[in-house]
């Protein structure tokens, strides 16, 4: 069952459409996520769900209620959502205890310090009650106000940039613990960030957002893997666009090789123009080139980046079309020396281009991101 829903949302600033149509469900208990570069409209859209912000068309419902229509929308307060926000807005002048039973004077004081207890311990912070924010640390702030969102038992949690204020160890770690702490007590909660290993450390489901517009909802695998669009292949992951030519709908020919496509390419459907020859631009992820000393096919290296247990290797062609290489470390190359390579790419991501992807020389042409 759809816990939130949003139908045909538009929101503009004067005459500046910064949501544009914008259509998704989360099912109650899932965590979803809008990630997107900055300017694309997913903040905007989270504080039309918070109540903030009227919307000027289209519908939101939270628990099947309706909470915004162009001209009329339920005050923030009365949503029953909970907001965790990017600086914590945590009160200095409150300890820990009463900042996270802030929310919660309707209850008697001992069932408000039972429910403070809890959460506490719930977000790994049991004890830490008599402390105030300066004395803690940045995750553990953030710790705090999460217990903070929680406290009213919202039907609704929305994170808007939560981790960004933190270091990047920090931050993959306590992604994950929010999301454990969020399954474990069944909240439906929608994320904003443009860190996708934020987003895909966190959610059940992601929508890629540019200008205003979901270029796809979908599962981070998919997401990855089977992109809807040359914008959603770009944004997400690493990788490197090279040209290629049509063979039929499950092939497609390379400089490195022939590949073989579980689903039709994209060029294939519905276009009269397309066939054998037909050119395309097709990803190339780090994962998709492996390092193989026994390859006879050779590229120079070009460049490298140390990441601990694998180096990311840029390696050019011999056309001189650049690819990346996620190579484990041990396999330490200097620059300019000459490594095999092969492919090994399960899922063909392919756009189709206006023009041949192979000109009469035979050299591919290099398509640049």
């Amino acid at each position: 069952m759809a816990h939130l829903e949003l139908a045909g949302i538009v929101q503009r600033y004067g005459s500046h459409t910064v949501v544009d149509g914008v259509d998704f469900r989360v099912a109650t208990g899932s965590i979803a996520c809008l990630l997107g570069p900055s300017g694309c409209g997913k903040t905007t859209l989270l504080r039309c769900i918070a109540g903030f912000e009227e919307i000027a068309a289209g519908e939101i419902r939270v628990g099947g209620r309706s909470v915004s229509r162009a001209g009329w929308r339920v005050p923030p307060e009365k949503r029953q959502i909970g907001m965790v926000f990017q600086d914590y807005a945590l009160f200095p002048h409150l300890s820990v205890a009463a900042n996270v039973g802030f929310g919660l004077a309707a209850l008697a004081a001992g069932e408000r310090r039972q429910r403070v207890a809890d959460l506490l311990s719930t977000v790994g912070l049991a004890g830490q009650g008599g402390k105030y924010p300066h004395e803690l640390s940045g995750g553990q702030q953030q710790r705090v106000a999460l217990a903070r969102a929680l406290a009213p038992q919202p039907q609704l949690l929305l994170l808007d940039e939560p981790f960004s204020n933190l270091d990047v160890g920090l931050r993959e770690r306590l992604s994950l613990e929010v999301r454990e702490i969020l399954k474990s007590q069944n909240i439906t909660a929608v994320l904003v960030t443009h860190d996708q290993n934020e987003a895909f450390a966190m959610a059940d489901e992601v929508g890629v957002m540019a200008a205003g517009v979901i270029q796809q909802w979908d599962s981070p695998y998919r997401l990855y893997h089977q992109p809807a669009n040359r914008f959603v292949a770009d944004f997400v992951g690493q990788g490197v666009f090279v040209a290629g030519m049509v063979i039929d709908d499950s092939r497609v020919e390379v400089e490195l090789g022939v590949l073989e496509s579980r689903l039709p390419l994209e060029c294939s459907l519905g276009c009269d123009d397309c066939g054998r020859g037909c050119g395309v631009e097709v990803l190339l992820r780090p994962d998709d080139i492996i390092h193989d000393d026994a390859s006879e096919l050779l590229a120079e290296v070009r460049h490298k980046a140390f990441r601990g247990a694998e180096i990311l290797y840029t390696l050019r062609l011999e056309s001189g079309v650049e690819v990346l290489s996620l190579v484990p470390s041990h396999h330490n190359h200097a620059l300019g020396e000459k490594i095999g390579i092969r492919l090994d790419v399960d899922h063909v991501v392919a756009f189709k281009t206006p023009t041949r992807a192979f000109p009469a020389n035979g050299q591919a042409i290099q398509f640049q991101r």
